[in-house]
């Protein structure tokens, strides 16, 4: 919840197009200064002040703690020049919030921490949305510093997590005497021989098996145990696992909720599929399956792979970290949880640099690899931190593009695949999502189509229903497209022509209009745009039976009117009423 702070006409004013841009996001605090920015500081998530920097500094300093733990404060002037961070700048969302309170009310964002001013990820950011947390006794001054200064820094980790990308001087390696590191590992560590920032990936899963009365000491005291024998750190513990029937067993969940672990529980019948190092014929006597803490752990790491029950040759021991160890009434197994690697099909919209969505800003410059054709990667190249890894290609290569992306997200990257417009139309979506398989995860970025940046340069002819037809015959048989134009025209739909000429294809347009042309009146508009939102754009406004083909390339998109389009002071215009005449 963001707070709302203000004690003026125009910073009251300002404050209602928030709560009216963010309706269920914001609370307006009323009164005074003195006692609504107080208020709002104990209780919301974050706080936008309308106030001089100066005076909410001096309000808010009795109150200040830590930035883990303050709300982040933006301060935004009279005049709505500037939203200006002031407390929790990374920790607390100042930043990002700054730059969302600019997108409604204008002005520019403010932003003085460094690592924001330089492009590079802040440390103690790194790996937040992988759950990472930073061990007690981390020098993120000293590391981030040395970072932002271009000394050479180690990052050592012992598996591939989808990590934002560092700069070019931050190197893979392990830590050196006397170099700043960073370490991402869920194993105890010694003392570093330099600065040193240790982050804990949340990879480890417990699974715990109990006898009916098992105090939570006993457990406790295994887990313990099996954890400090095995040089791995409790804070890298996701989950802890167990059968569902001992989901009300008050030692064991007293023992779980003491450490602030999940509890996820599995059915006998699951569990009884994997295959175990440990099983015994005792315990599936009891519950229902030979394996508790193994199976569980197992099953909750996404470890497990039931196929193997039917193939005792095929173990997976080794996808334990420790296999069970049992006390008088408790059994323990810890199984480590492989990262997924994630791949964002993102959408970078018509070319116009205020269309590019801030979500595609964002997994931009989240993304350690960037896949994408060369022209379309220039545009956005400011865009992505140092040290990001880009992959150009050509024209026509989007298969081997596709391919490139999915194959570094499944070796557990963070990779970006972009697209024109909407990667997922007649973009880079559709081949990417064919071949990529369960183990990775994917975020879709929708983008501005150019079907859509080509309509708002026209007027407005996708009033009614309408369809995207492409008269590329690379990848679709002729009859098929031909098809296509036919049943439109027999819909009587607004149509849009993607890929509508090139230099050695130039007849298909032609004989689409043809088509069209017998089943609507001569003088239905035709409207085409080239490079539309780019520098040089063009356009123009025809008719059916005026239209002349020689204007369009392959940059341009042409989109015919239904019988019921108009053209008004020049601007093509498809009403929305649903009357509708079978057309001859």
């Amino acid at each position: 919840m963001i707070g709302l702070v203000a004690v003026t006409a125009a910073g009251r004013a300002a404050a209602a197009r928030l709560a009216a841009a963010w309706p269920d996001e914001t609370r307006s605090y009323d009164g005074p200064a003195a006692s609504a920015l107080p208020a709002a500081f104990g209780e919301a998530d974050a706080v936008v002040a309308f106030l001089a920097v100066g005076a909410t500094v001096r309000l808010l300093a009795p109150l200040l703690g830590s930035k883990h733990a303050d709300p982040g404060v933006v301060c935004v002037d009279e005049a709505l020049r500037f939203a200006v961070p002031v407390t929790g700048a990374h920790a607390g969302g100042a930043n990002d919030l700054a730059r969302r309170v600019t997108a409604v009310l204008g002005g520019e964002p403010v932003i003085t921490t460094a690592s924001d001013s330089t492009g590079t990820v802040a440390l103690d950011d790194f790996g937040a949305d992988l759950g990472f947390t930073v061990e007690p006794g981390s020098d993120l001054a000293a590391v981030g510093t040395a970072i932002l200064s271009g000394q050479r820094v180690t990052l050592s980790t012992e598996m591939t997590w989808p990590l934002p990308p560092l700069p070019p001087n931050v190197v893979p390696g392990g830590p050196e005497p006397g170099v700043p590191a960073i370490v991402v590992t869920d194993r105890l560590t010694p003392a570093r021989p330099g600065p040193t920032v240790i982050y804990r990936p949340p990879s480890l899963v417990v699974g715990l098996g109990a006898s009916r009365g098992v105090p939570a000491s006993e457990i406790s005291a295994l887990i313990d145990q099996v954890l400090g024998s095995a040089g791995l750190s409790p804070r890298s513990v996701r989950a802890a696992a167990t059968a569902d029937l001992k989901a009300d067993e008050e030692g064991l969940v007293a023992a779980v909720r003491e450490r602030g672990w999940p509890l996820v529980t599995f059915s006998a019948h699951d569990l009884a599929g994997v295959p175990v190092p440990h099983p015994s014929e005792t315990v599936r006597r009891a519950v229902g399956t030979p394996s508790v803490a193994e199976a569980a752990a197992l099953l909750a790491a996404g470890q497990a792979d039931h196929r193997s029950a039917h193939h005792p040759d095929r173990q997976a021991a080794h996808h334990l970290v420790v296999p069970k160890h049992a006390s008088a009434h408790a059994t323990v197994a810890i199984a480590r949880r492989p990262p997924r690697g994630r791949l964002a099909i993102v959408g970078i919209g018509p070319g116009a640099r205020d269309l590019l969505t801030p979500r595609a800003a964002r997994e931009l410059r989240r993304a350690r690899v960037v896949v994408g054709l060369d022209q379309y990667l220039r545009q956005v190249e400011d865009l992505l931190r140092p040290g990001t890894t880009v992959r150009p290609s050509g024209l026509g290569q989007e298969q081997e593009r596709a391919a490139a992306a999915v194959a570094d997200a499944a070796e557990g990257h963070a990779v970006a695949l972009i697209g024109s417009g909407d990667a997922g139309v007649y973009a880079m979506g559709s081949p990417a999502l064919e071949t990529a398989g369960a183990a990775i995860d994917v975020v879709g970025v929708p983008g501005v189509t150019a079907a859509l940046a080509a309509a708002a340069v026209l007027g407005a002819p996708l009033g009614h229903d309408h369809a995207m037809i492409s008269l590329s015959d690379l990848h679709t048989a002729w009859e098929a497209i031909e098809c296509r134009v036919t049943a439109a025209a027999a819909a009587d739909l607004v149509v849009c022509f993607y890929n509508p000429a090139s230099r050695e294809r130039d007849w298909q347009l032609r004989k689409a209009l043809a088509i069209l042309a017998g089943r609507r009146p001569p003088g239905t508009p035709v409207g085409w745009v080239r490079d539309a939102t780019r520098p040089g754009q063009s356009s123009g406004t025809a008719t059916l039976a005026s239209f002349d083909p020689a204007v369009v390339d392959m940059r341009t998109l042409v989109i015919v009117g239904s019988s019921r389009t108009t053209l008004v002071a020049g601007r093509m215009v498809t009403p929305r009423d649903y009357r509708w005449a079978a057309p001859p």
